[in-house]
């Protein structure tokens, strides 16, 4: 078993060039032993950033359609306007929270605690962070935390 002090690496700060990156197949096919080796970091870093810039991106496209103001008679338009930019703020919401997990997710990587569960220390492995790059648990960590909520109600 791989653990998370024998993968510890003392400087994944350092950025790997875009070509030495591997692709998500190629992750996928590289041994246990290699979990979250510098490869593996520079991958899941490139996609945390991509999406902190989409996200970034995205709030100052916001803030320019809300600036831009319209003066429309009919009530039922003015509503219907109101209505768009009342969604468009409440997605904006959702991923300022997700632009700070991405962000604490980075400064994993930086730490050298990225890829490992917070509540076991077991690797979280490389399919969920696939799909949520922002996971700190792993998924029986993450369903044993969901199934305390939804007994405890907390």
């Amino acid at each position: 078993m791989v653990t998370k002090a024998a993968k510890k690496k003392t400087d994944v700060a350092g950025d790997l060039s875009e070509n030495n990156l591997p692709t998500e197949a190629e992750l996928l096919k590289m041994p246990e032993a290699d979990y979250m080796n510098e490869r593996q970091l520079g991958f899941f870093r490139d996609r945390l950033r991509q999406m902190e810039q989409e996200i970034l991106s995205n709030a100052g496209a916001t803030t320019e359609n809300l600036r831009e103001t319209q003066f429309v008679p009919d009530p039922a338009d003015r509503a219907t306007i109101e209505e768009e930019h009342a969604l468009e703020l409440r997605t904006r919401d959702r991923e300022r929270k997700l632009l700070k997990k991405v962000q604490q997710s980075i400064v994993r990587i930086d730490g050298g605690d990225y890829g490992w569960c917070e509540e076991t220390g077991e690797p979280i492995g490389l399919r969920r962070l696939l799909a949520r790059p922002t996971a700190t648990l792993s998924l029986e960590a993450q369903e044993r935390r969901e199934m305390r909520q939804k007994m405890f109600g907390d």
